[in-house]
C-alpha cells in the first residue's frame, strides 16, 4: 500500500483515529480507489508500530462508515468514499461526477400527474393542475446512492426517458434555456419504508437522509421540486457557517 501513514503519539488524539483519519483521506482523494485491498492488519501494524487491536479499530471504523468492506478470502476492500455535498444549487449529478462517482440513472417513473396540495404550492400553481413526477434512483460506481422524485411544471421542457438517464435534470433544464437561480431547502432524516429500503438496499427502518427543494429561474418562476433521500453511509450535506456581526 503505497501511503504515507503516519501517527502522533505525543498528539491527544487518540492512534485509531490518526490512522483512520488518514485512511479516509486516502480514499476521498482517490489515493485508494474503490476495489483497492487495504492490505493485511499485521503488516500494517507492525510498519506503523501500532497494535493489531488499534489498527482493526480503526478499520472497522471506516467499515461502519460504509467505505471498508470485509471479504472472506479477499481481505479489506475499498467500497468508495462518501459523497460530501456542499449546499449550492448543484445537482446531484453534476456533484457525483466531480467527486469521480461515475454516475448512473434508472428512470423508474415518468408521468403526468395531478399536483398534490404540497406540490401545487410549492410550485405556485392550483392544486389538481397537470405536472410532471419523474422517479430516479441514481448510481454510483452501480451502487444505489439516492431516490430522487421530481415534480416540473407540464410543459416546462421535454423529459425524454433516455435523456434523463444519460445526464442531470438541470443540465436538461439548462440545455432548454432555463435559468437557475435560486432554491429554498430542508434537510432532515426518517427511517426507511420498505419499499425505500428496497430500492436503496438497506434494511427497512434504516435511517435515511432526507431533502426537499424548490427551484427557481431568473424571473423567480418556481421550475422544480424535489423530494429526495439518500443513503447517510454514501452521502453527506457539508455546511459553511459564519458568525454574524
Amino acid at each position: 500500500m503505497p501511503l504515507d501513514l503516519r501517527v502522533d503519539r505525543s498528539s491527544p488524539v487518540p492512534l485509531y483515529y490518526q490512522l483512520a483519519q488518514q485512511l479516509e483521506a486516502a480514499i476521498e482523494h482517490g489515493s485508494l480507489t474503490p476495489g483497492s485491498l487495504l492490505g493485511n492488519e499485521i503488516e500494517l501494524a507492525a510498519r506503523l508500530g501500532l497494535s493489531r487491536p488499534t489498527v482493526r479499530q480503526a478499520i472497522q471504523s471506516l467499515v461502519d462508515k460504509g467505505l471498508l468492506v470485509r471479504r472472506r478470502g479477499v481481505g479489506t476492500q475499498v467500497v468508495h468514499s462518501q459523497v460530501k455535498r456542499p449546499l449550492e444549487l448543484s445537482s446531484l449529478y453534476d456533484d457525483l461526477e466531480s467527486a469521480g462517482q461515475r454516475p448512473a440513472t434508472k428512470v423508474l417513473v415518468n408521468t403526468i400527474v395531478p399536483a398534490s396540495a404540497e406540490v401545487a404550492a410549492a410550485l405556485s400553481v392550483a392544486e389538481g393542475t397537470e405536472v410532471c413526477r419523474v422517479e430516479r434512483l441514481r448510481l454510483a460506481h452501480g451502487e444505489p446512492m439516492a431516490y430522487l422524485t421530481n415534480y416540473l411544471p407540464s410543459g416546462l421542457l421535454d423529459l425524454d426517458t433516455g435523456r434523463l438517464e444519460a445526464t442531470g435534470l438541470y443540465r436538461l433544464m439548462r440545455a432548454a434555456g432555463i435559468t437557475l437561480h435560486s432554491a429554498r431547502q430542508s434537510i432532515g432524516a426518517r427511517g426507511a419504508a420498505a419499499a425505500e429500503a428496497e430500492r436503496l438496499t438497506e434494511p427497512e427502518g434504516a435511517p435515511l437522509l432526507t431533502m426537499r427543494r424548490t427551484t427557481y429561474d431568473d424571473t423567480g418562476r418556481a421550475v422544480e421540486y424535489g423530494d429526495h433521500i439518500y443513503r447517510p453511509s454514501r452521502y453527506s450535506f457539508e455546511f459553511q457557517l459564519l458568525v454574524r456581526s
